[in-house]
């Protein structure tokens, strides 16, 4: 089977539930301790062998764009007054991967965002990671795009990724119908967008990466447009399951919806206590304020 070589990356939302931070600022953009959201799953894509990243942009997201290009001012600065360290943060990030952008003109949905990459990922796999959705896996374990992409390296069919959620979180996520293969892989029946609890096939819930065979493109360029007249991926992926068949396996990498507010604030907490510089006195001072409550 063909290596997974690329991701894409859909960052075209408007980032709405962060207004007024994101107003200027790309959702994808704002920082998690001292790295931006978006530099986390580039990271997580290249540790699982991708090597270059199609961000799917709308307007005003140059950022993300300036963000992974030279920026020769600071470079020259940096060098100038010594400091090696912050210079060699900036060169690793360059040299990551070759990233590439493409627009998404209209907010026509995931399904369509994904299709938008279609110019650039040709007939080859691709991972699809969502530009919201943090998983951070311990230093000696696969990331979540690493066992997608072996899964489909060895089976030749398009993985995603699930989760278990509660009934009452159902209704924000792609839920799929599923039958086991064994204790960490499923075969995908169908998928549902967004049901109502009593409508859900299943607890099993699409937290937001993938691995797609380029035989999904076909499927979503056809796919007329369903909940809230959005392309949705999941109807793309029903088609998929249902043809050339579709797996799903769970994952033990910690995840953070860093789109949604609690879970920004989690992750910058969480991420926070691990970091070398900080994560004693974030400790120290969660404690104390634990104590003043």
């Amino acid at each position: 089977m063909a290596k997974v070589r690329k991701a894409v990356i859909p960052a075209a939302g408007l980032g709405t539930r962060f207004l007024p931070a994101t107003k200027s600022v790309p959702k994808e953009m704002l920082p998690i301790v001292d790295k931006p959201i978006i530099l986390y799953i580039v990271e997580e894509a290249v540790r699982a062998g991708v090597e270059e990243i199609i961000i799917v942009a709308g307007r005003n997201k140059h950022g993300i764009e300036d963000f992974f290009d030279v920026s020769y001012e600071l470079q020259d600065k940096l060098e100038k007054d010594g400091k090696t360290d912050l210079l060699e943060i900036i060169l690793r990030i360059q040299s990551l991967a070759t990233v590439l952008s493409i627009r998404q003109k209209q907010a026509l949905g995931l399904g369509h965002a994904v299709l938008c990459a279609k110019p650039l990922v040709g007939n080859e796999p691709f991972a699809v990671l969502l530009g919201d959705e943090i998983m951070i896996a311990d230093a000696n374990a696969k990331t979540v795009t690493q066992q997608l992409a072996e899964s489909y390296e060895n089976t030749g069919k398009s993985t995603v990724a699930i989760m278990k959620v509660p009934n009452a979180e159902v209704v924000k996520y792609g839920i799929v119908d599923v039958k086991p293969i064994n204790e960490t892989t499923f075969a995908v029946q169908s998928v549902v967008e967004k049901p109502k609890v009593e409508d859900a096939p299943s607890q099993w819930a699409l937290p937001g990466r993938y691995v797609f065979d380029a035989a999904i493109f076909d499927l979503l360029k056809n796919t007329r447009p369903g909940k809230n007249g959005e392309i949705q991926l999941t109807d793309a992926m029903t088609g998929l399951a249902q043809t050339k068949g579709l797996l799903a396996s769970t994952f033990t990498s910690r995840r953070y919806d860093a789109g949604d507010k609690l879970g920004f604030l989690q992750a910058n907490i969480e991420l926070g206590l691990q970091h070398p510089e900080i994560g004693d006195g974030l400790r120290r001072y969660l404690l104390e304020y634990a104590q003043r409550l």
